[in-house]
């Protein structure tokens, strides 16, 4: 997760509380981050990066975590789609599902650290 859904976001807490199993630090590379209409969006771009968590969800609420997330995701202009992440502990890459934005995304500026918690 790269936005309101990450550790000490706002969604957090409410979305994911009791649904996690392990987070870890990652980096996606070949993507830029933008500003949203209070939550970010994420692009494919060549030499990108954009910081974020990688949420691994607790043993028996794979497909219950996955349900609440599209419900909350897909209707406001995310596409789920499967990439490789880096984990920033050791490097090793790693698949995982990244909510990218739709072709008709509300897309604001770029935020250029990458970093949704060191916007402007």
């Amino acid at each position: 997760m790269y936005g309101t859904l990450r550790p000490g976001a706002y969604n957090h807490d409410r979305f994911l509380a009791g649904r996690i199993g392990t987070e870890a630090d990652a980096v996606l590379h070949g993507a830029v981050l933008y500003d949203g209409p209070g939550y970010p969006y994420v692009v494919p771009a060549d030499g990108g990066r954009v910081v974020g968590t990688l949420l691994t969800p607790a043993s028996g609420s794979y497909g219950e975590l996955f349900g609440l997330l599209d419900r909350l995701e897909l209707p406001v202009g995310y596409e789920r789609v499967a990439m490789d992440v880096e984990r920033v502990r050791d490097g090793a890459r790693v698949s995982a599902w990244v909510f990218l934005a739709a072709p008709d995304a509300p897309l604001g500026p770029v935020i250029e650290s990458g970093d949704w918690f060191s916007r402007p």
